[in-house]
C-alpha cells in the first residue's frame, strides 16, 4: 500500500537547517534562565555567561543528546490500555489547548471560560472516536490562577479515560500534577512505563528557555513523563521573516531543550513540536490558519522526522470567530496536511480565534474531519485478485447494478469512510424536511446528545482522595462538579 505523502524541504535543505541551528547554538547560544539547567550544562562543558544566562552548546554535546533521544513514545489511557505509538507516520489527534475563551454553543457569543465549560468539553471529547487524546483545552476563569494548571488536569482525570496533553503555569505545580498521575497509575514506575500525559513546554522566542519551561522539562525528564516542545517563532516579529529562517530558529530552540532533557536523563521522552505563525504585518496578528503557517509547520516537522524524533504540530485550527466557511477551509486544509505529513500528535481540534477560543461545536465537527483523514492516509488498497474483471463480467440485461452483491456488502464499509449524520449527504428534500439546519446547528444537536449519553467511570475511592489532596483547593465543591 502506498501512503499519501508530502514534502516541503529537500534532503539538502534539512541538513543545512540542522547544521546552521547547531552553529547558532555553538556560536551565539541560547538564553537559559533556570539555575538547575545552567549547572547541568556547565558540568557538561557548555560555555556559560552567568550574568546574561547565555549558554553556548558544544556540537558534540548536541550530537550526544540526539543519539539518546527516543524515536517512539507510547501513550496509554487511564486504564492502562495503549492508545497509540507516537512514531514514524502514525497520527493522533487532540484538541487545541489553553483557550482563554469559549464560543458558547447556546448563545453564539465568545466569553470567558468556566468550570462547566471545561467539564462539558471533556465529556464530549471522551466520546469522540477519532480524537484519541484529551488536552487541558480551556483555562477556567472561576478558579484562582495559581491553581489553574493542576485544576484542569484534575478535571480531565475525573471525567476522561483518554491520555492528556497538559502543561504547567507555575514551577511549583508540577509535583502536584505528577502526584495526580501517579494516583491514577498506582506508582511512579507504572507511570513511566505507561505514560498517561504529555507536558507542553514553550520556549520564548528568540532562543530563550525560561525558568518555568526549563523546570518543566527537567521535572518531566526525571519522572519519565514526555515533554512536548512547542517552539513559537513568529516570522518577521521575533524570528526571521522568511519561513526557512524561522525553521532554523525553531530547530535551534528545540535542540537546546532536547540537550537539557537528555542531560537530566538519557532517553527521556520528548516530542519535536511547535506552534509558530506567519505574522500578519497588516493586522499584527498570528494567523494559525494561514497557508504560510501551515508550510512552516510542515517544514519544522520534517526536521524532527529527519532526526527520528516524534513530532507535533498545531494544525487544523481557524482564525475566524464563528463556524463559517473560513473555519471549514482553514481547519480542513491544516488537518489534512498534518495527516498526510504524518505529524504524530496533531493538536488544534475545536480551536478558533488565533488559538484563544475553544468551540465545543467545532470539536464535534472536527472529529468527523479526523475520521476522514484517518481514512485518507490509509490510501488505496487492493481487495481482490483480479481487481474488478470478475465483477464486471456479471453485468448483463438482468444484472445492471451491484448494490446487493456479496462483494459490495463485504467491502463498502471497509473501503469507504461513512460519516455520521452530522455531515450532510442527503437530498435537498431531506434537508428541508429535517429543518434546513446548518452544520453548526447539527453540531449543537450532537453536543446535547453526547452530554445526555455521557456516563462517568468512577475512580477508586483512594485515587479520588489522592487527586483532591494533590489539588489542595479548600474551596473545591466536588459534589457540585460531579453533578
Amino acid at each position: 500500500m502506498l501512503r499519501p505523502a508530502i514534502q516541503v524541504l529537500t534532503e539538502e535543505l534539512k541538513k543545512k537547517v540542522i547544521s546552521e541551528a547547531k552553529e547558532i547554538l555553538a556560536e551565539i547560544g541560547a538564553f537559559i534562565e533556570n539555575q538547575e539547567a545552567l549547572e547541568l550544562l556547565k558540568e557538561n562543558d557548555a560555555e556559560i555567561d552567568i550574568e546574561k544566562h547565555r549558554v553556548k552548546f558544544p556540537p558534540d554535546l548536541i550530537e550526544k543528546a540526539l543519539s539518546t533521544a527516543p524515536s517512539i513514545i507510547p501513550l496509554f489511557d487511564r486504564e492502562g490500555k495503549k492508545v497509540c505509538d507516537l512514531t514514524k507516520e502514525n497520527i493522533c489527534f487532540d484538541p487545541g489547548s489553553a483557550a482563554l475563551t469559549v464560543l458558547d454553543y447556546q448563545t453564539g457569543e465568545i466569553r470567558s471560560a468556566v468550570t462547566r465549560d471545561y467539564v462539558e468539553f471533556t465529556k464530549i471529547v471522551e466520546q469522540l472516536e477519532y480524537i484519541k487524546a484529551q488536552s487541558t483545552a480551556i483555562i477556567c476563569s472561576d478558579v484562582p490562577k495559581e491553581l489553574s494548571d493542576k485544576y484542569r488536569l484534575f478535571l480531565s482525570l475525573i471525567f476522561s479515560s483518554k491520555p492528556i496533553v497538559t502543561g504547567t503555569f507555575l514551577k511549583t505545580n508540577f509535583a502536584a500534577m505528577k502526584k495526580m498521575l501517579v494516583a491514577i497509575r498506582g506508582s511512579e514506575k507504572e507511570l513511566k512505563q505507561k505514560p498517561l500525559a504529555i507536558f507542553d513546554a514553550c520556549p520564548s522566542p528568540p532562543l530563550k528557555w525560561s525558568d518555568l519551561t526549563c523546570q518543566s522539562i527537567i521535572d518531566a525528564a526525571k519522572a519519565g513523563i514526555p515533554s512536548e516542545f512547542v517552539s513559537m517563532p513568529m516570522t518577521g516579529a521575533n524570528a526571521p521573516v522568511t519561513i526557512l529562517g524561522a525553521i532554523v530558529q525553531h530547530t535551534a530552540e528545540t535542540l537546546a531543550g532536547l540537550v537539557i532533557t537528555q542531560l537530566v536523563s538519557p532517553s527521556a521522552p520528548l516530542i519535536w513540536g511547535g506552534s509558530p505563525a506567519a505574522f500578519d504585518m497588516r493586522k499584527g496578528t498570528t494567523p494559525m490558519g494561514s497557508i504560510d503557517t501551515m508550510i512552516l509547520d510542515l517544514g519544522y516537522v520534517e526536521i524532527g522526522k529527519f532526526l527520528n524524533i516524534p513530532t507535533h504540530a498545531y494544525l487544523g485550527m481557524s482564525d475566524t470567530k464563528i463556524l463559517d466557511m473560513q473555519a471549514g477551509f482553514e481547519t480542513g486544509m491544516g488537518a489534512l496536511l498534518a495527516g498526510i505529513k504524518g505529524v504524530n500528535m496533531i493538536s488544534g481540534a475545536g480551536m478558533l480565534n488565533f488559538e484563544t477560543t475553544q468551540s465545543i461545536q467545532k470539536v464535534v465537527i472536527d472529529n468527523e474531519l479526523c475520521g476522514m483523514i484517518y481514512r485518507f492516509v490509509e490510501g488505496i488498497q487492493q481487495r481482490d485478485e483480479p481487481i474488478a474483471k470478475h465483477l464486471l463480467a456479471e453485468f448483463d440485461e438482468q444484472t445492471t447494478h451491484l448494490l446487493a452483491h456479496d462483494h459490495t456488502l463485504k467491502w463498502f464499509r471497509k473501503d469507504h469512510y461513512l460519516p455520521s449524520k452530522l455531515i450532510d449527504r442527503g437530498t435537498n428534500d431531506e434537508w428541508i424536511a429535517l429543518g434546513r439546519k446548518t452544520i453548526a446547528q447539527r453540531a449543537t444537536d450532537k453536543v446535547n446528545q453526547l452530554l445526555k449519553s455521557y456516563s462517568r467511570v468512577e475512580l477508586a475511592k483512594d485515587s479520588m482522595q489522592e487527586l483532591v489532596a494533590a489539588l489542595d483547593y479548600p474551596a473545591l465543591s466536588l459534589n457540585k462538579i460531579l453533578e
